[in-house]
């Protein structure tokens, strides 16, 4: 199967473009102007890709699935206008360009998974939230609820679509997972404010196994929560990582101070609370390879082998 991926070099995308290629299909990174795309993998090769002109090579016609998961670092930086501009144009605009350019290829492509978030349903409390949850109302909702609209129009000309809602993708080398670590080590780390807020947690790997999955599969279409079905509290994500890493759990962050030094960052990202489940997965039949967090936080803080 030939595939196009945007975000092709990012955590996900970069796990993923290795697993396609070794599943033996023709993979297409879509490789924007400013992109540095390097440490291509064998059986991939760039296609030119330019959100703000449409331009995309002529070597991603004939593609049968595409992967859109570009997007600026939603941590990447302090949310300024200008950066909060930047996380939307990324998506909302950028998948706007990119449904238009498929849509004008002869032959479509029967499927496409397209990235969004939790982030979606915003600060929920205690609610289960699924699938069938309407979204939240505060920044990153709102991103979320235009980005899921955009790729959707992709329905329009027949293609299957996929919305991958991503929870807090857990990596060993990438992602959120080592910035929570750091503390940890240190023998500071704890709760966030007040710890009850939930946190809604999937590791990388699954992340993989999915997105591979809502290809093949025909029965997923639509919203998809990508994430495990145990959901926990902050207080007890700081409790499991703690009890993986043999270190104390003593020292929780105060919501005051990550608003002084992180600002409207620190309320969406580390202390807005969602209960999420994966109903639709569990629904077709999805196992997941890693389903409790504390094997999961255990195998991701071993230390790597030495070669």
């Amino acid at each position: 199967m030939k595939i196009l991926v945007t975000g092709a070099t990012g955590l996900v995308g970069s796990a993923l473009v290795a697993a396609l290629a070794r599943d033996g299909h023709m993979v297409c990174r879509l490789v924007r102007p400013q992109t540095k795309a390097e440490g291509g993998v064998a059986g991939t090769f760039d296609v030119a890709w330019n959100p703000q002109t449409g331009e995309l090579g002529g070597a991603a016609v004939g593609a049968e699935a595409v992967i859109n998961l570009g997007g600026a670092s939603i941590a990447g930086a302090r949310w300024t206008d200008s950066r909060k501009k930047l996380l939307r144009t990324s998506r909302v605009e950028a998948t706007r360009s990119l449904v238009t350019a498929l849509g004008k290829m002869n032959a479509k492509p029967d499927v496409m998974v397209s990235a969004s978030a939790i982030g979606f349903y915003g600060n929920r409390g205690d609610e289960v939230l699924t699938e069938e949850s309407p979204p939240g109302n505060d920044f990153l909702a709102g991103i979320s609820k235009d980005w899921e609209a955009e790729a959707l129009r992709a329905e329009e000309f027949r293609t299957r679509v996929v919305i991958t809602r991503f929870g807090i993708i857990l990596a060993k080398n990438g992602g959120a997972l080592p910035k929570m670590m750091l503390p940890f080590k240190f023998g500071v780390g704890g709760r966030v404010g007040s710890g009850k807020q939930w946190m809604s947690w999937v590791a990388l790997e699954d992340v993989v196994e999915i997105v591979r999955f809502a290809i093949n599969n025909r029965e997923l279409r639509g919203a998809v929560n990508v994430v495990a079905p145990e959901p926990v509290t902050n207080a007890e994500f700081a409790k499991q990582l703690a009890r993986a890493m043999h270190r104390p759990a003593l020292f929780p962050a105060p919501a005051f101070g990550l608003r002084l030094t992180m600002g409207e960052m620190a309320d969406a990202l580390l202390l807005a609370s969602q209960r999420v489940m994966p109903g639709l997965l569990t629904k077709v039949g999805y196992r997941f390879l890693d389903p409790r967090l504390g094997p999961a936080l255990k195998k991701l803080s071993e230390p790597q082998p030495k070669k």
